[in-house]
């Protein structure tokens, strides 16, 4: 039963995240942030959420199966490309930096903000053939400060709000 009950709020949570990366869609953030491609990063919520309810194995199959699943809803190859690039290096950097005391729920957020950027920009230079996309990161990177914060932000407010003492333990990490 304990395994039906984590395999049910992994599927909730690939629901939730999908539905936030679709709803991302329809913000025009591009009318205060004059930015191609920049979003709010809101199913990284879930993906944070995820990381520290469950751990790196039920969230790496969260963030794969909410890019594929994105794909299919309307990002497209190119789309799925630069989503689960971006997905898999801010989840590996996120796990990495979650593990280092130094750095509380905001740092591992901004930290993975800006790995989302940097595999993002990796895969456009690879679509476009061009190093000179490179010169776009800086200011991805300012970008992820801001909304890294935000998705800290919110990610911690979620953690503090739920029950300290679940009826069920759902780490699947020992």
């Amino acid at each position: 039963m304990k395994q039906t009950k984590k395999l049910a709020l992994c599927a909730v949570l690939i629901a939730l995240a999908l539905a936030l990366s679709c709803t991302e869609r329809l913000i025009p953030l591009q009318l205060f942030i004059p930015l191609p491609g920049v979003k709010l990063g809101l199913a990284n919520v879930v993906s944070l959420v995820s990381l520290y309810l469950l751990g790196w194995k039920p969230t790496f199959a969260i963030v794969v199966l909410r890019c594929i699943l994105g794909a299919m809803f309307g990002g497209g190859v190119t789309g799925f490309l630069f989503s689960l690039t971006g997905g898999l290096l801010a989840m590996g950097t996120m796990c990495l930096s979650k593990a280092v005391a130094l750095f509380s729920i905001y740092g591992v957020s901004i930290l993975g903000a800006a790995a989302h950027h940097v595999g993002q920009i990796m895969v456009a230079m690879l679509v476009m053939h061009s190093g000179y996309v490179l010169a776009y990161l800086p200011y991805l990177l300012l970008v992820a400060l801001f909304t890294g914060f935000a998705t800290g932000a919110l990610s911690g407010g979620i953690l503090r709000a739920l029950p300290t003492q679940p009826a069920v333990s759902i780490s699947t990490e020992k």
